[in-house]
């Protein structure tokens, strides 16, 4: 532990350098900053997705080191060319505004729903696991992608523990649990929760996207029957089932379902409670409703530790492993954003001019289609939350004008980053977990394009056909 200190040391020297400066930041005029800004954040990128397949053994022990690394590439380059005072806004607005009620409710999903641990032996069929997928999807929306990823990732893992064709399950578990079921709440998916932090209504996705997301989950739950149909049928002499039909159906550490519906009244209380009531720290202004919110996340989290019977998180196989690894990737990404949000919020007289043009017409009108694509594109790669925040930037951040004259683009921008999301591994924190905990259970895992060869052929074509039934005018 003593090896670490002098890397603390040094990060909380660099912090303290930006703090003082924090009430009197200046803000930045990124029309004149420069397109290399955005390296770190795509340096950043081009980690995650290569550095498992290229480098695994490095990347597993020190992915946080190299997190930090572009962290401070960002940081250190900025403060030295803007000053302290607006590189320490910049963070302080990155950290306390976005990244740690996105992270705290996260965690608030992944402690909850690792304490339920469904007991009992089911024995997975078509129609059995096209039934999970299907309560996993209509969980997504109100306990979050996560929540409902590791609630029911596990027993669908038992339940098909003794057949030699799993992989796809996983996949498709990914494309409808992992990402396509969070998309009518801000409970459900991360980008749609920075959504509602700035100012999008809490039922505003489940007014605009429930046809979009029938339309998905129809198409991929009848994909998915038929294709693990193909693969039972080639099953006929499935080996003995390792987990023991003497285990009685049952709920352990049903206090969990209980907070789950805490976390729930949290998140809407502060949607729905208006006050002028706010306090300054660091020269940002934090709302009581949104301290309100983040604190009582943070006693479920501990009640859900104190209360929930240890044998139901030890049945569940429940470590820390992949919560600390998105939360410290999420922490580089939140970072190294900033810049590249700063380009596009630029517009026409940034860098960044060409993507701008890509989803604006000739008249200055928005292009819905273009949003729906290009922001569901980069979903698949820099991560749906961020990634969700940038095209949202660049519709103009007005989240009255998006949720009314502009609802539309806030429906393309919401459904792409929800949707391809499930492209790849790295488009959706639920993705990488659901991939380790399957790894871990002996499921042998599509690598990283393998992964995307699946998504490809299942997911392109369905969102070829949304384009043309709901995003084309």
């Amino acid at each position: 532990m003593t090896h670490r200190l002098p890397r603390l040391r040094a990060l909380a020297a660099f912090a303290l350098l930006l703090l003082p400066g924090l009430a009197q930041a200046s803000a930045v005029d990124a029309s004149a900053m420069s397109a290399l800004w955005a390296l770190p954040f795509a340096g950043l990128l081009l980690s995650i997705a290569l550095m498992p397949l290229l480098l695994p053994q490095f990347w597993h022990h020190h992915y946080g080191k190299v997190t930090a690394g572009w962290a401070l590439a960002f940081l250190l380059p900025y403060a030295a060319r803007f000053g302290a005072d607006a590189a320490g806004a910049s963070l302080a607005h990155a950290l306390l505004a976005d990244y740690l009620p996105f992270i705290i409710l996260l965690t608030a999903l992944f402690t909850v729903a690792g304490g339920i641990f469904l007991r009992g032996n089911l024995h997975g069929s078509p129609q059995l696991n096209t039934g999970l997928m299907l309560a996993g999807a209509l969980l997504a929306s109100l306990m979050g992608t996560t929540g409902a990823s590791m609630l029911l990732v596990r027993p669908l893992i038992r339940a098909n523990d003794n057949r030699p064709h799993a992989a796809h399950v996983m996949v498709f578990f990914i494309f409808i649990v992992s990402n396509v079921g969070g998309a009518l709440t801000p409970l459900g998916d991360p980008p749609l929760f920075l959504g509602f932090l700035k100012g999008v209504d809490f039922s505003w996705t489940a007014v605009h996207l429930p046809p979009h997301t029938a339309f998905m989950l129809a198409a991929l739950l009848a994909l998915f029957y038929l294709v693990d149909r193909h693969y039972f049928s080639k099953e006929d002499a499935l080996p003995n089932d390792p987990t023991p039909d003497s285990q009685g159906f049952g709920i352990e550490g049903a206090v969990n379902l209980l907070l789950l519906l805490v976390v729930v009244g949290l998140v809407l209380l502060s949607g729905l409670w208006k006050t002028q009531v706010a306090f300054e720290l660091f020269g940002l202004s934090l709302g009581l409703p949104q301290l309100v919110r983040d604190g009582g996340l943070l006693l479920v989290i501990g009640l859900s530790l104190a209360l929930t019977p240890r044998a139901a998180r030890e049945q569940n196989q429940f470590t820390w492993g992949p919560m600390l690894e998105v939360s410290r990737l999420f922490a580089g990404i939140f970072l190294t954003i900033i810049p590249v949000l700063a380009l596009l919020k630029a517009g026409l007289h940034g860098p960044f001019a060409p993507v701008v043009q890509l989803v604006t017409g000739e008249a200055g009108q928005p292009v819905v289609s273009m949003y729906f694509w290009a922001a569901g594109l980069l979903s698949s790669f820099l991560d749906n939350a961020p990634t969700y925040l940038v095209f949202f930037n660049l519709a103009g951040g007005d989240a009255q004008q998006l949720m009314t004259g502009l609802a539309p683009v806030l429906v393309a921008i919401s459904a792409g980053s929800v949707f391809m999301g499930a492209n790849s591994y790295i488009g959706n924190a639920p993705n990488l977990m659901v991939k380790a905990i399957a790894e871990d259970r002996g499921i042998r895992m599509p690598g990283f394009f393998g992964y995307m060869a699946w998504s490809a052929a299942v997911l392109l074509p369905l969102f070829g056909l949304l384009t043309l039934l709901f995003f084309v005018r």
